[in-house]
């Protein structure tokens, strides 16, 4: 292989680890610590799954903004206070905190696993009872 080809390749290395390395002021957290924190007065929660989803099966404090509307509402939010964001399964909620993180704000929570795990969660405390 010649220069190029290394040069190339070791873009396309940091491009992917890049995606890998946590960004400062954005934390995953689990469903468990997500709960803990619903009864936080300076907290904002965020489901950025679509309308549909949303309202199918939604968890209160959670409000929905989706994910294609954010940057457009990140207004309605107050940067001052936490924001914790949820989706169905972790993905889009991951995307949503670099949306909000490149729009100023300092202290964001991705809920891993999304509603997939809340719900699972849930089912399974019930289930030990």
């Amino acid at each position: 292989m010649d220069f190029r080809e290394w040069i190339i390749i070791g873009l396309i290395v940091v491009f992917i680890v890049s995606r890998f390395i946590p960004v400062k002021g954005i934390t995953n957290i689990t469903t468990g610590e997500a709960k803990q924190k619903m009864d936080g007065k300076n907290i904002q929660f965020i489901d950025v799954r679509t309308p549909g989803e949303y309202n199918r099966d939604h968890q209160k404090p959670f409000r929905n903004i989706p994910l294609y509307e954010l940057a457009s509402r990140v207004r309605e939010l107050d940067r001052s206070k936490e924001v914790v964001v949820i989706c169905q399964s972790g993905i889009r909620s991951a995307k949503a905190t670099r949306v909000l993180k490149r729009k100023g704000f300092d202290r964001i929570a991705n809920v891993k696993g999304g509603m997939k795990a809340l719900r699972k969660n849930e089912s399974e405390n019930e289930a030990a009872r």
